[in-house]
């Protein structure tokens, strides 16, 4: 490894890495065109959730990696034009492929204040540096500017009023504290 690589913080044999710049769209060509159906989509806020947690049960190491569950034992949420509880008897089942990223799937139920049933699927990746998964993994705390942790929460309701957010994508960001994962969702437009 050259001096320069490693001041630069290059892993041996890895590729260079440059600046990279985007020359933006001239404006005469079509791509530029107002009602473009190929634009990068926009986010709308959809809702936030804080999703209470119990110990988590620590099955252990398999195949893929070290397998964990998490229970959910409750919370809030406020969405768009409802606000609800997290049930109790979801499970966060987690899957830690390496020391740097571990796999999510989180399973739950809200229940709105008007009585209405939402089913929640959420897949996420959350990555780290070693020390800072390692500090997630013995529920310590950690600043959140040092995790990346995204999702792509999917939902069921019988409820008609909410019955759109089955035909809608949507995307996220979270937070892990000890007692808790904080998320924000946003639609998809």
């Amino acid at each position: 490894m050259r001096r320069d690589e490693f001041r630069a913080g290059r892993r041996p044999g890895a590729p260079r890495r440059y600046p990279c710049t985007v020359a933006p769209t001239p404006p005469e060509t079509p791509l530029a065109a107002a009602g473009d159906p190929l634009a990068a989509p926009s986010l709308t806020l959809f809702a936030d959730l804080e999703v209470e947690v119990g110990a988590p049960i620590e099955i252990g190491k398999v195949a893929a990696g070290v397998r964990r569950v998490i229970p959910i034992v409750g919370g809030r949420c406020t969405g768009r034009g409802f606000s609800a509880r997290v049930l109790p008897g979801g499970a966060d089942f987690q899957l830690i492929t390496s020391e740097t990223m571990a796999r999510l799937e989180a399973r739950y139920v809200l229940e709105t204040d008007a009585g209405d049933l939402i089913y929640v699927h959420n897949d996420a990746v959350r990555t780290a540096a070693p020390a800072v998964m390692a500090r997630l993994v013995r529920g310590e705390p950690v600043d959140p500017a040092e995790v990346y942790f995204r999702c792509l929460p999917r939902f069921e309701c019988a409820a008609p009023a909410l019955a759109w957010i089955g035909e809608r994508v949507f995307v996220g960001v979270g937070v892990r504290r000890p007692q808790t994962v904080v998320m924000r969702f946003f639609e998809v437009l």
